[in-house]
């Protein structure tokens, strides 16, 4: 999910599971931005919300579901409502914090950042697929100086799972992230530089700071509304919220029944 090495070509995510291949996938943390798409899977793996309240810090309002399925001890997490507007914690900061806060605290070996994204038709995209990520980049950080530019663009690759897109046939293509719903003229150009077929508002961040800290990541994108379609894209996204959120569990529950006594080169 770094970029690549100058010498082996290899990321810094794929050589720790390089070196860790022998050790069976235990610990996974799922983070996902909106209450709405965690609380199915929170159902479906019969996770408990934890009351430890030393494991974040006093005040922060993220939410911890906990629990063991099949050999995972599974780590759900959400950055919960903000206190004071009571909407979902959205976006790159919260996603960025509650990402840093998990693994120095749950010490995950694997991150799946799940949830709804935009797509575009223009890249084959329709409402309710699945995508798994194969890079990330931001669309609206906007440096105009060289090498801070490149900074600002953020491009890495994610932890390869070939295997696991082929065997549970799951669509791939780049992630594209900024902090609004909607899209400038400025993003349009970003994404469309960052050759993406969806564009959600965690995603890059998260992938920042797995990679920043050696975990690896994947990420698993739903399509609520198509970005270069004829709808305006709030109306589009609150009308399929519910619908896609289901179609993202069930690859969410394949993902974790696929990891569940594999290795991370085994993906």
């Amino acid at each position: 999910m770094a970029p690549a090495n100058e010498i082996t070509g290899e990321t810094t995510a794929e050589t720790k599971a390089a070196v860790e291949s022998s050790h069976p996938i235990s610990t996974l943390l799922i983070i996902i931005a909106m209450q709405t798409e965690a609380l199915p899977l929170v159902t479906k793996f019969q996770l408990s919300e934890d009351t430890d309240e030393s494991l974040f810090p006093k005040g922060v309002p993220w939410v911890r579901y906990h629990g063991t399925y099949k050999d995972l001890h599974i780590n759900l997490v959400w950055p919960g409502k903000d206190p004071s507007l009571g909407v979902d914690s959205v976006g790159t900061i919260s996603a960025s914090l509650v990402t840093y806060a998990s693994i120095q605290a749950l010490k995950p070996d694997l991150i799946i950042n799940a949830g709804t994204a935009g797509g575009f038709k223009a890249k084959g995209a329709n409402v309710g697929d699945v995508y798994v990520a194969s890079d990330a980049a931001f669309h609206d950080r906007r440096i105009p100086i060289p090498v801070f530019d490149l900074y600002g663009i953020g491009a890495r690759r994610t932890f390869s799972t070939p295997n696991l897109v082929k065997d549970l046939n799951l669509k791939e293509g780049k992630l594209s992230t900024g902090d609004s719903l909607d899209m400038s003229p400025h993003d349009e150009a970003a994404i469309s530089a960052n050759d993406a077929t969806v564009k959600d508002m965690e995603g890059a961040a998260v992938a920042y700071v797995a990679d920043l800290l050696s975990v690896p990541a994947i990420f698993v994108k739903a399509v609520t509304d198509i970005v270069d379609g004829e709808k305006p894209t709030a109306e589009e996204f609150l009308q399929n919220l519910i619908a896609v959120t289901a179609a993202l569990d069930q690859a969410v529950t394949q993902v974790v029944d696929y990891v569940n006594g594999k290795c991370l080169p085994d993906l």
